[in-house]
């Protein structure tokens, strides 16, 4: 690819969602210079005092509109610039300091109380946590001191939630009588973490429904099976994340 084709190419990224009049306006041309320039069939190249005009007007830098891959870094900036909710997705690590609209929520993890009991407690982990926008959970909600996440295990809320994936719970929506029905809320059962679609029942009692209802059926609970198996609401569900 020539010289010249290199820049028609970059000037036709960054005419992209502008008229040839605004751009020829901001250039300091003509609209039919440009047309002459931009055609299918070109009768005249971008020389080199209108390119660095552009460049200047465009407040990039000398030569850039001679960069082969320039048209690539515009468009992923034009197309940033036209959705500002898409943002770059920024690396982080445990060592990487907190922003000042940033969070760290624990993950919660089923811990054996003893040896060969079997018995479990679910307790906050002190090393896995994930980062959230305060403003983010602030703007659906949840108070940031009230969010957990909790992982997914099995294959009962497939095919929405797969095993292995993690949902964020807000833990000020634990009580009972303030159930959506239908709602996804993570559940203590006698120590262990679950993740179920919630519907009350007459009498104080509660449904629990999996996604995937051909292997995992309907648990009905009464009031009284709730105190005595120790099923408590965790919170309700209200964000998920998981790989493919």
């Amino acid at each position: 690819m020539d010289i010249y084709a290199i820049r028609k190419k970059n000037l036709e990224t960054l005419s992209t969602g502008r008229t040839r009049k605004e751009c020829a306006e901001k250039w300091g041309t003509s609209p039919s210079v440009l047309s002459q320039i931009l055609s299918k069939n070109p009768v005249r190249n971008l020389g080199d005092e209108l390119a660095r005009r552009i460049e200047m007007a465009e407040g990039l830098a000398n030569g850039f509109l001679d960069n082969v891959r320039a048209a690539q870094s515009v468009s992923g900036e034009r197309n940033l610039a036209q959705h500002p909710d898409i943002q770059e997705v920024r690396a982080w690590d445990d060592q990487t300091p907190l922003d000042d609209d940033e969070i760290e929520v624990p993950f919660l993890k089923e811990v054996e109380l003893s040896a060969g009991s079997g018995r479990t407690v679910i307790q906050e982990s002190s090393s896995f946590k994930l980062r959230f926008g305060k403003f983010t959970l602030s703007k659906i909600g949840v108070q940031a001191s009230q969010a957990v996440c909790v992982p997914i295990n099995g294959n009962s809320m497939e095919p929405v939630l797969r095993h292995g994936a993690t949902v964020g719970v807000d833990r000020g929506k634990s009580d009972m009588r303030g159930i959506v029905d239908g709602d996804i809320y993570a559940i203590n059962h006698d120590g262990q973490l679950r993740v179920k679609q919630v519907y009350r029942l007459p009498g104080g009692g509660i449904r629990l429904r999996s996604f995937n209802r051909d292997e995992h059926a309907d648990e009905d609970y009464t009031l009284a099976e709730l105190e005595s198996q120790s099923i408590c609401l965790i919170g309700r569900v209200f964000w998920s994340g998981m790989f493919f």
